[in-house]
């Protein structure tokens, strides 16, 4: 019998581990439901890009990226970041992985069970992130820099939690589905730090950014 029950822990932590390679991000979801601290995992990331909508979703990188980066929260988007901030976030996060981050002893409690990646593997998704990341521009040579609320708005709202994009990295009909998908990460975000609105903090208009946008977009 206890060979038995042997095997079949055996077979269980075999299948578990089969699951998580085949879909990492269903693992990651059944961890954070039985994890006491899956709350607070599951809200560091706003949920914004599925696997297959990675660039180059089969590339060595983006498979890294998904086994690893979702083990502790939503799957990273390349463009949350430009070329040069990717490298030093993702050596911020081998040690956090390894359960000697910040946190002390609750980083060891968060990061049981998790999977940190060689430092091979860690190279190899920092290449992945940077080669893909936003390629952020130089505001001072955006259109109506410095000459109107549209583009102070666009630049202020952008920056906040990422390089702010050229217009032409999308299309006029691209942009409004972008736009809306910030808002909805801006609001996640909100969620976690506070849901009053400071009145000393500027507030902008989507549709004043949008037409911003398009109004310079990629044809």
């Amino acid at each position: 019998m206890r060979k038995l029950i042997c095997l079949l822990a055996l077979l269980a932590t075999t299948l578990q581990a089969a699951a998580a390679e085949d879909d990492p991000v269903a693992a990651a979801r059944a961890r954070w439901e039985t994890s006491p601290h899956g709350e607070l995992l599951r809200r560091i990331l706003p949920p914004s890009i599925a696997p297959a909508q990675l660039p180059e979703p089969q590339a060595a990188g983006a498979r890294l990226t998904v086994r690893y980066c979702v083990q502790c929260h939503h799957l990273v988007n390349p463009a949350m970041h430009d070329a040069e901030k990717w490298p030093p976030i993702v050596a911020r996060m081998l040690p956090r992985m390894q359960g000697r981050g910040n946190m002390g002893v609750l980083m060891k409690d968060l990061m049981a069970g998790v999977a940190a990646p060689s430092e091979a593997e860690a190279r190899s998704i920092a290449a992945y992130l940077s080669r893909h990341g936003q390629r952020a521009a130089d505001i001072r040579r955006l259109p109506e820099a410095g000459k109107s609320h549209a583009w102070t708005s666009y630049t202020q709202a952008c920056s906040q939690c990422h390089a702010t994009p050229d217009p032409r990295r999308h299309t006029r009909g691209e942009w409004p589905g972008v736009v809306a998908r910030m808002e909805a990460n801006m609001q996640w975000m909100n969620r976690v730090v506070g849901s009053t609105r400071d009145p000393r903090e500027p507030q902008y208009r989507s549709s004043e950014i949008i037409e911003y946008l398009q109004k310079y977009a990629r044809q």
